[in-house]
């Protein structure tokens, strides 16, 4: 089943090493099957507060999403970021095709 690697990330100091991070990153998703979805850009706060910005990756599985997260090559560009920016991420299995609100009371 999908999964997803959502990140929130606050205070970013873009310089050289946010640079080489994002140079890097895609070549670390490839062989995860991992792919953008959501990357910054606009956000609209409908409740609560909301900050910084918004990262989504898609991948075939959480098995897939995990391997990428705890692989080699990207656990040595991960300091890159983490120096140099503040956030949550977390992983998460999706749901099947025609889910509906109810079906999570068994």
């Amino acid at each position: 089943m999908t999964a997803y690697a959502i990140a929130r990330l606050q205070d970013v100091a873009m310089g050289p090493e946010i640079v080489e991070y994002l140079e890097k990153i895609d070549a670390t998703l490839t062989p995860y099957g991992g792919r953008y979805l959501i990357h910054g850009g606009p956000t609209e706060v409908l409740e609560g507060s909301w900050q910084g910005d918004t990262i989504m990756l898609g991948f075939p599985s959480l098995e897939q999403a995990r391997a990428w997260y705890r692989s080699e090559a990207y656990r040595r560009i991960l300091p890159l970021r983490t120096a140099n920016a503040m956030g949550d991420v977390i992983l998460v299995e999706g749901v099947e095709e025609g889910h509906r609100g109810i079906d999570i009371l068994g």
